[in-house]
């Protein structure tokens, strides 16, 4: 639940939930209830700012990447959403094949919509930027969609946004790659890894190193042992660095946002900073107010 306000902070603090704390402060009409409705707008305000301020500068900051030449850490990626071989996402309103999905249910209940359902796609996809391909795992993730589609069947409402394969996507996130070139050796380690196996088949390893057939490795017949994983360590480095890395954005480190979008970076930054001038504008509104409270 913590995860999910934080990604979603910018969007749950909206206009509407202040009018809805402003209506409850008229009629209660009570000076305690001004001072904590006027407080909490003030304070979700000053909140929401932040984190719109923040998106606004890590996309108006970060430069572009390119997948097979980024480097390690917190990254701008732009690129074509492609999905995984085999996965099929459809989503649930509109049965539309899709990345991503995001959907609400509503029922019109005494002239007024109550949410009944709600769900958000989890599956992974791709990114391809003609350099290389990028695992997204948006389950994580601040999803920003332009698409929403909304339409209504008898008394259910449906509100449901959608990222589509092929068309051109942006994300900034923590950037990871594992094996191939850029993979991390350390000798020690992968020689007791490789011992650690061979030990592990007892039987093996006599009839590999028990020259004099004694029925144990002595100390001579290990020091031939260790030399052999040594050369088995080599050659498994060989092979991993041949293989192609695997890429993947993650959640970043240090309070850094992780945003998939399908908005051009101009644009979702632009988007982050008008909703930062809102937010501050109305912490101002609601600070300044505050002090006119009658006693």
């Amino acid at each position: 639940m913590f995860s999910e306000l934080r990604r979603g902070l910018p969007q749950y603090l909206t206009p509407a939930g202040y009018l809805l704390l402003l209506i409850l402060a008229f009629q209660l009409n009570d000076r305690v209830a001004w001072l904590v409705c006027l407080g909490l707008i003030s304070a979700s305000s000053a909140a929401a700012w932040l984190a719109n301020l923040r998106r606004y500068r890590a996309i108006a900051d970060t430069p572009t990447s390119r997948i097979g030449s980024a480097a390690q850490g917190f990254v701008e990626l732009c690129g074509v959403g492609r999905p995984l071989p085999g996965m099929n996402i459809v989503s649930p309103a509109r049965q539309l094949p899709c990345l991503w999905y995001r959907y609400k249910a509503y029922e019109l209940r005494n002239s007024e919509w109550a949410q009944i359902d709600s769900g958000e796609s989890d599956a992974e996809f791709l990114l391809d930027d003609g350099s290389g391909l990028c695992l997204m795992r948006p389950y994580d993730a601040e999803v920003v969609s332009d698409r929403k589609d909304t339409y209504r069947q008898g008394d259910i409402k449906h509100v449901e946004e959608t990222l589509l394969a092929g068309e051109r996507l942006y994300a900034l996130g923590g950037f990871v790659s594992r094996g191939g070139s850029r993979a991390n050796f350390d000798d020690r380690i992968e020689l007791d890894q490789v011992l650690t196996e061979w030990k592990r088949d007892a039987a093996g390893l006599k009839q590999r190193f028990d020259l004099d057939g004694n029925g144990a490795v002595d100390t001579a017949e290990w020091s031939l042992a260790v030399s052999a994983a040594r050369r088995e360590v080599a050659q498994r480095r060989q092979e991993t660095q041949v293989q192609p890395a695997i890429h993947s954005l993650d959640t970043p480190g240090h309070g850094q946002p992780y945003l998939i979008a399908n908005f051009q970076p101009e644009s979702l930054a632009r988007r982050y900073r008008y909703w930062a001038w809102g937010h501050a504008a109305m912490a101002l509104i609601a600070a300044v107010t505050l002090a006119f409270v009658p006693g």
